[in-house]
């Protein structure tokens, strides 16, 4: 195997498998805290509209949100202007959980970059970014609205791959 394709590898792996520690200790499942995120700016989106910010395919999103309403972070109902449509919304308990993830999500970047000089921090991000723009082609517009590059140097609104949620 390619050298940095192995060190990428398994730099992932060690990274998902600490932030799902890290965030099944509030109820949370890697991966859906980055929904949380999404719906803690703007409550109450569409599977579609949360999966076009996440730049994921809508039924990832709906297969994630059926657990996450299962495990009481969201509450699906339907649109009051178009009955076809189901909007997903915070639960209490989810709210309740974002200043827990996002203390979870910073120490855990702290935790994984503390060898690293601020320079070597800012070429991973732009590093990255730029592999993400290659092998996505044009990703689109950002959660936030953010540009691709605002959005990677951003670690709370990096996009994930699929498998994440």
């Amino acid at each position: 195997m390619n050298e940095l394709l192995a060190l990428f590898t398994r730099s992932s792996k060690l990274m998902r498998a600490a932030a799902d520690e890290a965030m099944s200790q509030h109820g949370v499942r890697v991966g859906q805290n980055l929904i949380l995120e999404v719906l803690w700016e703007t409550d109450g989106l569409t599977p579609g509209e949360l999966a076009g910010r996440l730049h994921l395919a809508t039924p990832t999103v709906v297969k994630s949100a059926n657990r996450m309403a299962t495990a009481g972070l969201l509450l699906r109902k339907p649109d009051p202007a178009d009955a076809r449509l189901v909007r997903l919304y915070l639960t209490d308990r989810a709210r309740a959980v974002r200043q827990a993830i996002e203390r979870e999500r910073d120490d855990l970047e702290r935790r994984m970059t503390a060898t690293l000089t601020p320079e070597e921090r800012e070429h991973l991000r732009n590093a990255l970014s730029k592999i993400i723009e290659q092998l996505a082609g044009d990703p689109g517009p950002a959660p936030g609205g953010a540009s691709p590059a605002e959005t990677q140097a951003a670690p709370r609104s990096a996009q994930p791959p699929e498998a994440w949620v």
